[in-house]
């Protein structure tokens, strides 16, 4: 665990992976957040993870000593403002492709002068009773990541980077290929494009870049690390086990083709 806030190592443009936390389970969760991963994730937009599931989740995970960041199901501030009151380091914000919508994700992160968040006593605040202290250090310890899964997204990238309270970017390559009409179909010229525009921008950018290695992949892992991303999910819990016990059952498969009934 680093001594260093998760903001402080974006900043920095350290190498972090992180978990992606679909099933909500708290033995999962800790599982997760008992192994190497630099940050949790808990993804509220594709998951039916409710919200006393989400604060069990961040509790673990912090206790385990990782930084929480919630990838909200929208842009409503509502979403940001139950994440972060109940204790999240940060949230992903889903499918910013203006300015605009950055500028929005931001005011959701923020209290007043910097945004416009509301102001609630709940977990993140000492349950009411350090309230002064949360405040003064949010502007210097919360996390606000842009996900870039469109291809308008991708156009204006460089602009929403420079929009002030945004740490970073995420890649969604599923949602990306996707809005090309192409869904999870990488290797099309158009998405193919895209992906090297935003590799592009990976190389020439000050602000950290990232992206989701949806399907867990090492040699695909090694090709983003090498591309210049330093903010990399790798795989879901959800992806993890399934892939475990598929590989479990195809050598049950195995067995019994070496060993036929008598």
């Amino acid at each position: 665990m680093s001594d260093r806030s998760l903001k402080q190592r974006l900043a920095a443009k350290e190498l972090l992976f992180g978990s992606w936390n679909q099933l909500g389970y708290p033995q999962t969760t800790e599982i997760q957040a008992r192994a190497a991963f630099d940050f949790c994730a808990i993804d509220m937009e594709h998951t039916s993870i409710a919200t006393n599931e989400l604060l069990t989740s961040i509790q673990i995970s912090q206790l385990a000593g990782k930084p929480v960041l919630v990838r909200v199901s929208g842009h409503d501030p509502l979403y940001a403002k139950r994440a972060l009151d109940a204790g999240a380091n940060g949230i992903i914000c889903p499918m910013v492709e203006t300015v605009e919508q950055a500028e929005r994700a931001r005011d959701s992160v923020y209290y007043a002068p910097r945004g416009s968040r509301g102001v609630g006593l709940a977990r993140a605040q000492g349950f009411g009773l350090d309230f002064d202290t949360y405040r003064d250090r949010s502007d210097d310890e919360l996390v606000l990541i842009v996900q870039i899964e469109h291809w308008r997204g991708a156009e204006n990238l460089e602009k929403i980077l420079d929009v002030d309270g945004v740490d970073g970017f995420l890649v969604g390559p599923y949602d990306l290929s996707a809005s090309f009409g192409k869904p999870g179909r990488f290797d099309d010229p158009e998405v193919a494009a895209a992906l090297s525009r935003i590799a592009s921008i990976v190389r020439e950018h000050d602000k950290p870049s990232g992206l989701h290695v949806v399907h867990p992949d090492r040699e695909g892992l090694r090709k983003r690390v090498e591309e210049g991303y330093r903010f990399i999910a790798y795989g879901t819990d959800m992806l993890l086990f399934a892939r475990a016990v598929a590989e479990t059952a195809d050598h049950f498969t195995g067995l019994r083709a070496e060993n036929p009934s008598a």
